[in-house]
C-alpha cells in the first residue's frame, strides 16, 4: 500500500480591503471530515475519486482550511493557522509516500506575503528531498519561486468562471501517482510577464485567454507536457511576485518546456490590451437603463467579495435611488449592524438604518433608509457549482421603495445566485439585479438578461487597476505603466524527486 497525505488551504485576499481577516474566517476540517468533499466539484473531490479507484492507495486526510475571500490575513491569524496546519500534517507523516496539497495561490498575511510558499517550505524541510509533493492552484493565484522550489508538480485551473475544480484535483492526483509509479523527472519552465489583466476576454469559453488555455490543455492531452497553465494572478493581491506567468512541466525535457512556455508567453503578451476591463460610468449606465425593459445586470466587480472586497458598497443603489430609477432592484450588501437591527425588530417590522460604508467608509458613505423587514435567515447557503457551504451570518431581506436588498453580516463569495435563492429571492423576478462578481457562469444571468453593464465604481477590487495604488508588486507593470516592454526570460526548475 502507498499512503498519500491530503491537505487543503485556501484564501484569496485583496490588499486594498481595509479590514484584515483572521483565523475565524477559516472553516477548518480535520481528518475524515475532508471526505465531505467526496463526490463534489471541488479539488479534493476529484482527487479522492482517483485515489480511491486504486486498491493499492491509502488516503491520509490531514487538514482543510478554507476561507472566503477577504482582506489580508492578520499576523496573529496567520501564526495560529500556519502552526495548526503544519502541526496536523506533521503528526500524520509517518509512513506517507506522497502528498497532495490543494491551494489557491493568492493568500497574503501581515508579515508573510507568500503563505503558500512558507507552508511548502516547512513541509519540504520536514519530509526531505525525496517525498513527492504535488499541488493544485487557482489560475488567479501566484506560483512563486519559493513554491516552485519545494514541489514535484502542479496543476492549474483551465476555466473561468471556474467550473473545473474537481477536474484540477483529478489531474493533480494523476500527476502525483504518475510521478510515484514511473519515477518521472519533472522539469518546469516558468516565464513571468509584467502584466495584470481583467475583463471579458478572460472568460475562457469566449475570450482570447481561453484560446491560450485550450492550447495548454492540448499539450497535456497530447502528452507533450505533464502539466501546463497560464496564471494571471489576482490583481488585488499586492505582493512581490504578482504577475501573469506561463508554466509548463515535462518529463526530463527542459527544451520542450522552455519552447512551449516562451511560445505561449509571446502569444499572450500582445493580447494584454484586450484583457482589460471595459467599464461604463454609473451615470451613463443608469441613463441607458431607464430606456430598456430589462431585466438588466449591473455588475459591481469593484466590490466583488469573491476577489477579496469588503462587500459594503452602496454606490449603485444610492445612485439608482438619487436618479429616481423606479423599476424593481435587487442587490446584496454586507452590513452587520443593519442585519442585527432587522433580527432584533423581527419580520414585518419597519426599521430606520444605514446601509453600507461599515467596513470601507473611506470609499462608501452610509445610506440612511427606512425599510421593511421581509425575511430573516441564518445566512447559510451552498454554492451552485462547487456545492461548498457559505456562511454569511445573520442575514435579512430589507425592502424600501422599489429596492430589495439582501443584508449579510459577513462577506461570502457572490459569484452565483446562492445567497439570493437561500433568502427566497429569484433574480428573474426583478428588473435590475446587482451582481458583485466580475463574471458568473453564463446561464446564471447573461443567458436571460437584456444587457450586463460593467460599472466603473469605487472598490477594493476595481477593474480600473490604475486606481488601486499598488506599492509592493514589481514595476514596471502593465497597465499601471502602459509602455512596459517584455522579452521572455524562461527560468528552468528541476523539480524535486
Amino acid at each position: 500500500m502507498k499512503r498519500i497525505l491530503v491537505a487543503d488551504c485556501k484564501q484569496e485576499i485583496s490588499s486594498f480591503n481595509p479590514l484584515p481577516s483572521g483565523y475565524e474566517n477559516f472553516h477548518i476540517r480535520r481528518g475524515a471530515e475532508l471526505y465531505e468533499q467526496r463526490g463534489t466539484n471541488q479539488e479534493l473531490g476529484g482527487a479522492f475519486a482517483v485515489f480511491e479507484a486504486r486498491p493499492d492507495i491509502e488516503i491520509v486526510p490531514a487538514i482543510g482550511a478554507r476561507s472566503g475571500s477577504a482582506g489580508i490575513l492578520s499576523a496573529e491569524g496567520w501564526k495560529r493557522l500556519s502552526d495548526e496546519i503544519l502541526a496536523t500534517i506533521f503528526a500524520k507523516l509517518d509512513g506517507v509516500d506522497g502528498i497532495y496539497f490543494s491551494m489557491h495561490g493568492a493568500m497574503a498575511a501581515e508579515g508573510e506575503l507568500d503563505p503558500e510558499g512558507y507552508l511548502l517550505m516547512k513541509l519540504r524541510e520536514r519530509v526531505g528531498p525525496d517525498m513527492p509533493i504535488v499541488i493544485s492552484l487557482d489560475l488567479h493565484g501566484i506560483l512563486t519561486d519559493r513554491m516552485l522550489r519545494q514541489v514535484n508538480g502542479f496543476t492549474i485551473y483551465w476555466t473561468y468562471p471556474h467550473i473545473d475544480f474537481a477536474d484540477t484535483g483529478r489531474r493533480a492526483a494523476e500527476l502525483l501517482l504518475n510521478i510515484m509509479d514511473n519515477n518521472l523527472r519533472p522539469v518546469a519552465a516558468r516565464v513571468v510577464m509584467p502584466a495584470l489583466v481583467r475583463g471579458d476576454e478572460l472568460i475562457t469559453k469566449s475570450g482570447c485567454y481561453g484560446d491560450l488555455l485550450r492550447d495548454c490543455r492540448r499539450l497535456e492531452e497530447e502528452g507533450k507536457a505533464l502539466a501546463a497553465g497560464i496564471m494571471i494572478g489576482n490583481p488585488f493581491t499586492d505582493v512581490p511576485e504578482l504577475c501573469s506567468q506561463v508554466l509548463v512541466i515535462t518529463d526530463g525535457d527542459p527544451a520542450t518546456a522552455e519552447r512551449e512556455a516562451v511560445r505561449l508567453a509571446e502569444e499572450f503578451w500582445p493580447q494584454r490590451f484586450r484583457m482589460q476591463g471595459k467599464l461604463i460610468s454609473l451615470d451613463r449606465a443608469i441613463a441607458q437603463a431607464r430606456t430598456m425593459p430589462g431585466p438588466l445586470i449591473f455588475t459591481d466587480a469593484a466590490d466583488a467579495t469573491s476577489s477579496g472586497a469588503s462587500g459594503d458598497s452602496n454606490v449603485i443603489i444610492a445612485a439608482l435611488s438619487s436618479a429616481g430609477y423606479d423599476k424593481k432592484v435587487l442587490a446584496p450588501i454586507v452590513d452587520a449592524k443593519a442585519a442585527a437591527a432587522a433580527h432584533a425588530a423581527g419580520v414585518g417590522a419597519t426599521i430606520e438604518v444605514t446601509l453600507g460604508g461599515t467596513v470601507d467608509p473611506g470609499r462608501f458613505t452610509p445610506m440612511r433608509v427606512k425599510a421593511k423587514v421581509k425575511l430573516l435567515s441564518d445566512g447559510e447557503a451552498v454554492l451552485e457549482t462547487m456545492k461548498a457551504p457559505l456562511s454569511a451570518g445573520p442575514t435579512a431581506v430589507l425592502t424600501f421603495g422599489n429596492f430589495t436588498v439582501v443584508v449579510m453580516s459577513r462577506s461570502v463569495s457572490l459569484f452565483d445566485r446562492a445567497m439570493y435563492y437561500a433568502n427566497g429571492l429569484d433574480p428573474l423576478d426583478f428588473d435590475l439585479i446587482v451582481v458583485k462578481s466580475p463574471h458568473t457562469e453564463y446561464h446564471m444571468f447573461e443567458e436571460w438578461c437584456e444587457h450586463n453593464f460593467n460599472i466603473d465604481a469605487p472598490g477594493s477590487t476595481s477593474a480600473n487597476l490604475k486606481s488601486l495604488g499598488h506599492t509592493i508588486c514589481a514595476r514596471p507593470m502593465y497597465p499601471m505603466e502602459p509602455d512596459v516592454t517584455f522579452s521572455p526570460q524562461p527560468v528552468i526548475y528541476n523539480l524535486k524527486g
